[in-house]
């Protein structure tokens, strides 16, 4: 498939993924826009990934500690949330560790009777500090997803697509498209339950899904010194084995919440 049509049918999905109306939702809490990736939400997160098995890798594990800077701000009267995700992998399978290739969106939102919905663009950006920790590819592509609110109830989907426009003629292109869905639950006290951040993705080079996790997690807000703060903790299985990736992932995140 040409990229021709993997961008239109990445477009596609995107559209299917924002046509979603449901019955009028309640102010959202504090809470549950901590789970909420489109939520106008200033928040710095610190999570922890630990991989300890690999599928075609036996015996291997991995670390990745990651900074998540999300930044909500308004540009010609819209909304729009910047967000920039920067891994540091302090182990791997190959033995190297430093800093991975980071990502970073733009998403313009909008409020909706049953909740909202947004659309943007994903770029990958090729700064690893060495080329077994990055893709050397610069990609780019449409990133879209809604999120409807019904009581307690947080859900809905985010999709991310890149596709390389630039890098390594001697690298694999990045063509890619992600799925997340996205399912929470507010419970009494603060506490939260729900799917992890599920990162489907389907390969446009290899014509197939080459992540398949489920995952799920718990979550608690709490106050430190009056200021918010999410504490997540979340297990993962990926059930495609055919290619080399984390087969079992254990994350914990600490999120510093600051209301605007």
């Amino acid at each position: 498939m040409d990229k021709g049509k993997r961008f239109g049918a990445a477009v596609f999905c995107m559209m299917l993924v924002c046509m979603a109306s449901w019955a009028a939702a309640e102010e959202q809490s504090l809470e549950q826009a901590s789970n909420d990736p489109t939520a106008s939400l200033l928040s710095v997160a610190l999570t922890n990934q630990y991989s300890g098995d690999y599928h075609r890798l036996n015996g291997a594990s991995g670390n990745v500690l990651q900074l998540r800077f999300t930044y909500p701000f308004q540009a010609f009267g819209l909304n729009n949330i910047f967000r920039a995700t920067v891994p540091m992998v302090t182990e791997s399978p190959s033995g190297k560790n430093g800093l991975s290739d980071v990502t970073v969106f733009d998403l313009v939102t909008f409020n909706e009777p049953w909740g909202r919905w947004g659309v943007g663009l994903v770029g990958l950006l090729p700064v690893a500090t060495d080329e077994a920790l990055g893709a050397e590819q610069f990609a780019i592509g449409p990133a879209a997803g809604f999120v409807a609110r019904q009581s307690k109830l947080l859900y809905g989907v985010f999709s991310q697509n890149v596709f390389s426009v630039a890098g390594d003629d001697d690298r694999e292109e990045v063509n890619a498209s992600i799925v997340q869905p996205i399912l929470n639950y507010s419970l009494p006290a603060k506490w939260s339950v729900g799917l992890s951040e599920m990162n489907l993705t389907y390969d446009w080079e290899k014509n197939d899904w080459t992540s398949l996790p489920l995952g799920l997690k718990v979550g608690k807000l709490v106050k430190i010194s009056g200021h918010p703060v999410t504490f997540t903790f979340t297990g993962e299985y990926d059930f495609q084995d055919d290619y080399v990736g984390p087969e079992w992932t254990v994350n914990l995140t600490v999120k510093f919440l600051f209301p605007l």
